[in-house]
């Protein structure tokens, strides 16, 4: 082990959704509250200890306009920890300006499932580890299996969910970001069933998003769901929890984390 990291070490992961260049947060994706300024925020997550910070423009896609570029560049520029970015990236020119302004990875989800063949594209000029294929989850009680939704959880597709993070795999992303609408902002947990039907299934890793309360629920999505990583949101912006605190809690659990 080096400086407290190896290949098993698990990351959490602070997010920044943003819309009109503010950070907020809402429930399953709606009534969406004001959480402050996205540099600041994003300052105060890599002091308090984040391993990584996701920002993500969540209208992006849905209003059908490019990602907020320079709040992207105004935040990278900030901080020094791995940075993943998301919202709107439609083509192999938006990750390549993303990149270039200071991102370490980027995050796709309409746009990869509308065309997967950007996927493989993008992994093969930048390499497998930068590209994530954010998939966002319900259940569908008809038809009793989780489906993918995509525009920011606006528009149903009928697609199985680790039929398509299967998919996602094969075409060459590095890492899956998995995000259950159900339990997006509930603060009652991690979607289990579905993190653990993906993880089970896939060689790559898998960041669990959508529920996170407090520590234990963190520690669950680990323990029990299978993930490599925890992303929360809710509560970090409204100081429930520290993620040193996060983070000890884990250690105590017998999860390698860096402190």
């Amino acid at each position: 082990m080096i400086n407290g990291l190896n290949e098993l070490t698990k990351r959490v992961i602070p997010c920044l959704d943003v819309k009109n260049g503010r950070v907020v947060k809402g429930v399953n994706f709606v009534n969406l509250k004001d959480a402050g300024d996205p540099v600041e925020c994003a300052l105060v997550y890599q002091e308090n200890g984040a391993d990584e910070l996701c920002f993500l423009d969540i209208t992006a896609s849905s209003d059908k306009r490019n990602i907020l570029i320079h709040l992207v560049e105004e935040v990278a520029s900030r901080i020094f920890i791995p940075f993943t970015v998301g919202g709107g990236i439609r083509t192999l020119t938006d990750i390549r300006e993303v990149l270039t302004r200071g991102a370490d990875k980027v995050s796709i989800n309409t746009a990869a499932f509308e065309n997967p063949k950007i996927l493989r594209d993008a992994s093969e000029i930048y390499g497998s580890q930068c590209i994530v294929c954010a998939i966002d989850v319900k259940f569908c009680h008809e038809r009793k299996r989780y489906e993918v939704y995509l525009n920011g959880g606006r528009t149903p597709t009928g697609k199985d969910a680790l039929e398509w993070a299967l998919e996602a795999e094969s075409f060459g992303c590095g890492e899956i970001l998995l995000t259950s609408m159900d339990k997006d902002g509930t603060k009652d947990g991690f979607d289990i069933p579905v993190l653990k039907q993906i993880t089970s299934m896939l060689e790559i890793p898998v960041i669990a998003s959508g529920g996170a309360g407090n520590a234990e629920h963190l520690v669950e999505a680990i323990l029990r769901g299978g993930a490599d990583a925890v992303l929360a949101a809710s509560i970090f912006h409204f100081n429930e929890h520290s993620i040193l605190d996060v983070k000890k809690n884990m250690k105590e659990m017998g999860i390698p984390v860096r402190l």
